[in-house]
């Protein structure tokens, strides 16, 4: 078999790849035409961030097998159109946190010592020491949103500088955060008592411009702020104009949203510390993501063995046909409750299992639903592999119960979520193999849960759907399908809504406003 290594990675990969038995073409810097005229050869395909796996790519490939990305972030493989095909996508969590977590203290540091521009002030020949008045990181308040690996290896680091650590993290109960040494806040304290701001999320539609002119608005006057994660959690415009004003003193950046970027004027202001997407640049975390990779596409490619699958549980082929489709339902049901519930302190999560679901081999079930309820937030380090161990890290019990009971259903599955508030949702399989959610809390419903939906909380009114077709009619919204649910007649109620392009921030508030909404989430599975 033929395995494609299409960008750089270390040697030491590629030797494991040959040792293996697999004979190993390294091409690096392909155009998109080269890459899909040739990739039908190959059974695997390694990449890092450079390699674009397009829907077109994935098409073409019809010898693919598996996708092996070095590294942890995949937002350039198209991995609906992977899973379509049966290719099993990789990656490799974890190989970067340390080096991640370095640079961020690396860049915290530059900032607040402004290293940087006094080092370009002294290459110049000047000797500016007035001009360069830094400030201590001892005593100072660092806010930390997102306490994955990487943001937890920030909090230990700067807990041994002597800054005080507060943190924000969905999925961050109290319990977790006393054993970190940090204090659980919400995102709106964080951004108002913290000195310096690091973000460690992926890029999600929860995370996407969280700071905004608007959060920027409530933070300290001479707050900085560090993004060693995704480009656009920040919002750039919105940075400059706060750099400008003086109300940021100062930010770090090693993400953008566009790289490399046309446009360098950011990085050129006064306040502003950039480097080209550094954190995982060090010789050991490349030969660490090199060796896990070549590891894992070896492992599949001659035994069948998945491991750091992002699309694909471990179960035996004989079990895919059956469990497919729970598969399916269970990790759709977990991506809806995560986003429909708001949900803090999450302390346990329980799914049950009725009717002939009951008689599953539950185990892989169970991990895609965990998959499906840390993925909107955790995304690009959450799989079917490190679902319970992330659950589990977090402090959230897991546990399953039985019954033969499926009432009017032939199978069904519910999760009940207990933390600061529980939230109940039940599904089901149409025909044995179609996913629908059945109910939301006290709410029946029939939700063919896929795409871009609207989930709202209403009063039951006369009047409503109107208003909701008249609302996206305006925006030139297609609806694809509506779903109702009620407690009882003209009392409370929820509305889902299948739309065929998201909505985008002010839209939302605008559909809020319609009367008898009581409140509107933006859901996608």
């Amino acid at each position: 078999m033929k395995v494609l290594v299409s960008d750089n990675i270390s040697p030491k990969g590629v030797e494991i790849l040959k040792k293996a038995g697999l004979h190993v073409d390294v091409k690096t810097g392909l155009p998109p035409e080269e890459l899909k005229a040739i990739i039908g050869e190959y059974s695997g395909l390694i990449i890092r961030s450079a390699t674009k796996v397009t829907a077109d790519v994935i098409e073409a490939a019809t010898s693919l097998k598996v996708i092996g990305r070095a590294g942890s972030g995949l937002d350039n493989v198209d991995r609906a159109a992977a899973t379509k095909k049966g290719i099993v996508v990789m990656n490799t969590p974890g190989g970067n946190t340390i080096t991640t977590a370095e640079h961020t203290i690396a860049m915290m540091f530059s900032l607040a010592r402004l290293i940087p521009q006094a080092c370009s002030s002294m290459k110049q020949g000047k000797w500016e020491k007035k001009k360069f008045m830094g400030v201590e990181l001892f005593n100072k308040t660092l806010g930390i949103v997102g306490m994955g690996n990487i943001g937890g290896q920030v909090a230990k680091k700067a807990l041994g500088l002597e800054m005080n650590v507060i943190a924000y993290d969905p999925f961050l109960n109290e319990e977790k955060a006393k054993s970190l040494g940090v204090e659980r806040v919400s995102l709106e304290e964080l951004f108002k008592r913290a000195d310096f701001i690091t973000v460690h999320t992926p890029l999600t539609p929860e995370t996407k411009n969280v700071i905004n002119a608007q959060t920027i608005k409530t933070m300290k006057d001479g707050v900085r702020i560090i993004n060693c994660a995704r480009g656009g959690i920040v919002n750039e415009q919105d940075l400059r104009d706060a750099i400008a004003s003086g109300k940021v003193a100062g930010a770090a950046l090693d993400v953008l949203e566009k790289e490399p970027p046309v446009d360098y004027s950011l990085c050129q202001m006064e306040g502003i510390i950039c480097t080209p997407h550094l954190g995982a640049a060090t010789k050991e975390a490349q030969e660490n993501v090199a060796i896990a990779v070549a590891e894992q596409v070896a492992d599949y490619l001659t035994t069948g063995t998945i491991r750091n699958a992002v699309n694909f549980p471990s179960i035996p082929q004989e079990q895919v046909p059956l469990l497919s489709p729970y598969l399916k339902l269970a990790e759709s049901l977990g991506g809806f409750a995560c986003q429909v519930f708001e949900y803090r302190d999450i302390k346990e999560l329980t799914i049950e299992y009725r009717g002939k679901a009951a008689e599953l081999n539950t185990a892989p079930v169970t991990i895609a639903l965990l998959k499906g309820f840390l993925n909107p937030i955790l995304e690009e380090t959450v799989n079917y592999v490190n679902a319970p161990f992330i659950a589990k890290e977090r402090g959230i019990e897991v546990k399953e119960t039985k019954s033969a009971d499926a009432g009017d259903y032939h199978s069904m599955l519910c999760l009940n979520v207990k933390g600061e508030k529980e939230g109940y949702i039940c599904g089901t399989l149409f025909s044995r193999k179609d996913p629908r959610i059945i109910r939301v809390d006290g709410f029946p419903v029939e939700v063919i849960p896929g795409g871009t939906m609207l989930f709202m909380t209403n009063k039951d009114k006369p009047g409503l759907i109107g208003a909701i077709g008249t609302f996206m009619g305006k925006q030139k919204i297609n609806i694809g399908r509506m779903h109702f649910g009620r407690e009882s007649e003209g009392g409370m109620a929820i509305s889902v809504v299948s739309i065929d392009t998201p909505l985008d921030g002010g839209q939302l508030e605008e559909l809020k406003k319609l009367p008898n909404i009581l409140s509107v989430k933006q859901v996608t599975i």
